[in-house]
């Protein structure tokens, strides 16, 4: 009984540490990043019965699924890898917008599965990755034209092996529905040469497909059209409702669509009958077979027949010689279409790290600086020790600077709230009391006191303090009061008296003020010394790689360029030594000029309060 047990659960083991490798399989070790991309044709992502087969699928990535700076900036180290982790998937880009952080790109899949979950892998973060292949490999046998209308130098350039570009097709709209579109307006018929386009075989199997955009809904308003003599196919729109018409023969009608919104509408011949499509679902029938046509198609016009041209937007026009299964359709409605259920067809999982990541742009930069180092003459490396002192003694000013403004702003914050209470009444502080002047007039711990010190503006408020009391000695009066039969007395300050007290309130701040400048010298040399010092080095460097130069007769980048790097490494240390100082001392001097503001305002406030109070 145990000895199955054990058997079934060594085989669940395996079973598990089997499927954990092959999910963990890193498909090639340059690249550094990859994504797992899961399309659901189950009920929990978009619901698709039927046969799907080999398809395009279209990716679309963005800043929030995907990180452009960690691939190259063409997108060229894209590769899309099956979930064997062996198998490399075509692919092509469509759109790579670095700036916007936007892409399109379509993937083949081969046999995608109705019914069922699929997944994928993109890799990216190669920097020395070749260009993937071309478009036309993106797209099976059975595929003979697509036009993506992207193309900024020609928009009617076909994607597929067909390679039928289009003649007089107008530059691609921006902000179509996938990248460009075509913007057109019934005016114009825009070629489709043939060959290359290859035949309409009579009663042969046939796919169109396109997303149109109406601008405004026409009667008969032709998308695309192909006619040899009496033969037409027409795939239109007839106010607002999709039709296909072969030879005069239309398909039935349902309801029609609304102007300024996008459709995908897609004819499917096949066996004698024509079943069009709109957004996936079937929405007509026309019982007829596909008709023997030669001539070059036209997109947006039918010149023959005279009929108005669609005005509007087409995006995304393909045409295929085999009859597309209806989950097909389906799948491109959705998967290309505006609709939500696009994000629960495809999703894109997140980053996924390389257990044999490559160096970062950061190491690789410090690693060549390091190499660079190494062709550093002795003139250089004294350059850069000195360098090196001077950026730590600024930082070292520096930090200590922040810690004391931030210890002044605190003590001074604790300062204003006591001066406010006893400021409309200065006889707190003038006892001859030492302890009552310390406390402000009332009672603080040993605590508040040590921080109280810290503050410029409770030395002001000490030195003035102390400055009224010893007058008060001097010139206190007491006078007989009749009426009370008592002593009285009076207490004045004479306006030189308080003169005497500004300035010395004065004085006092000039000392704070110098307490606060203090070292900041320091700073200053390196913001004015660093870059000099770095030119010095680099001016150094440069000579001696040239005499050396002069003296071998070898003229060569690579002799050159080690001495040059190596001596402009010297200028680079001073310039990080002065643009930080500079940000630094700019910094420290606002807010010391804030704390001197403070303390003029404060003089001005206590002479203005001891005159009130110690009339002459």
């Amino acid at each position: 009984m145990i000895k199955p047990l054990l058997q079934s659960l060594a085989l669940l083991l395996l079973f598990a540490a089997t499927a954990s490798s092959a999910d963990t399989a890193w498909w090639d070790a340059k690249w550094t990043t990859r994504k797992k991309i899961d399309i659901d044709t189950t009920g929990k992502g978009v619901a698709i019965a039927e046969p799907i087969g080999t398809t395009a699928v279209l990716v679309r990535l963005h800043e929030g699924v995907f990180s452009f700076l960690s691939a190259k900036e063409d997108g060229s180290d894209l590769r899309f890898v099956a979930d064997d982790h062996k198998t490399l998937l075509k692919h092509h880009i469509e759109k790579w917008d670095a700036l916007l952080n936007e892409a399109y790109v379509w993937v083949q899949v081969s046999d995608l599965k109705p019914a069922s979950a699929t997944s994928i892998w993109l890799y990216y973060g190669n920097t020395e990755a070749a260009a993937g292949e071309p478009a036309k490999e993106t797209y099976e046998a059975n595929t003979t034209l697509v036009y993506h209308f992207a193309d900024t130098s020609k928009a009617g350039t076909d994607s597929s092996a067909t390679g039928a570009n289009a003649e007089g097709t107008p530059p691609p709209a921006t902000g179509s529905l996938i990248g460009g579109g075509l913007r057109v307006f019934g005016q114009a018929p825009i070629k489709v040469p043939a060959p290359p386009l290859p035949e309409f075989a009579p009663g042969a199997p046939l796919t169109v497909s396109a997303w149109i955009k109406p601008s405004a809904l026409q009667p008969n308003a032709v998308i695309f059209s192909r006619r040899d003599g009496a033969n037409a196919f027409i795939l239109g729109l007839n106010n607002g409702i999709p039709f296909v018409e072969l030879n005069k023969q239309r398909s039935s009608e349902g309801a029609p669509i609304a102007a300024g919104g996008w459709h995908h509408v897609a004819a499917v011949a096949d066996a004698g009958t024509v079943t069009l499509y709109l957004d996936g679902k079937s929405y007509g029938a026309l019982t007829a077979a596909v008709p023997s046509l030669k001539t070059p198609a036209e997109i947006d016009k039918d010149t023959s027949s005279g009929a108005v041209g669609f005005t509007g937007e087409i995006d995304e026009l393909q045409i295929a010689k085999t009859a597309r299964p209806a989950g097909f359709i389906r799948f491109a409605a959705v998967n290309q279409g505006t609709s939500a259920d696009k994000d629960k067809l495809i999703t894109i999982g997140p980053d996924e790290a390389s257990d044999h990541e490559e160096e970062g742009e950061i190491m690789k930069h410090l690693s060549l600086i390091t190499d660079i180092s190494k062709d550093l003459t002795f003139d250089g490396w004294v350059v850069i020790f000195l360098c090196t002192v001077l950026a730590i003694v600024g930082w070292i000013i520096a930090a200590g600077k922040i810690m004391y403004l931030n210890t002044i702003e605190k003590a001074s914050k604790e300062f204003m709230k006591r001066w406010e209470k006893i400021s409309s009444d200065l006889t707190a502080i003038d006892t001859e009391d030492e302890e009552s002047i310390k406390n402000i007039g009332g009672s603080m711990s040993a605590k508040m006191q040590k921080l109280m010190r810290q503050s410029p503006l409770y030395q002001l408020y000490h030195l003035g303090s102390q400055e009224i009391s010893n007058r008060m000695k001097s010139f206190r009066q007491v006078t007989f009061n009749p009426a009370e039969k008592k002593e009285l007395q009076v207490l004045s300050l004479s306006g030189r008296s308080i003169q005497a007290i500004k300035a010395v309130l004065h004085g006092g701040m000039v000392r704070e003020v110098q307490k606060l400048n203090g070292k900041l010298v320091f700073l200053t040399i390196g913001i004015a010394g660093g870059p000099y010092l770095g030119l010095l080095g680099t001016v150094i460097g440069v000579m001696i790689t040239f005499a050396v130069i002069a003296k071998s007769g070898e003229v060569e980048v690579n002799s050159i360029a080690p001495g040059i790097a190596g001596a402009l490494l010297a200028t680079v240390a001073g310039l990080a030594v002065a643009i930080p100082a500079l940000f630094i001392y700019s910094y420290l001097s606002s807010r010391i000029k804030d704390v001197v503001s403070n303390m003029e305002t404060f003089i001005d406030e206590f002479v203005t309060k001891m005159a009130e109070h110690y009339k002459e």
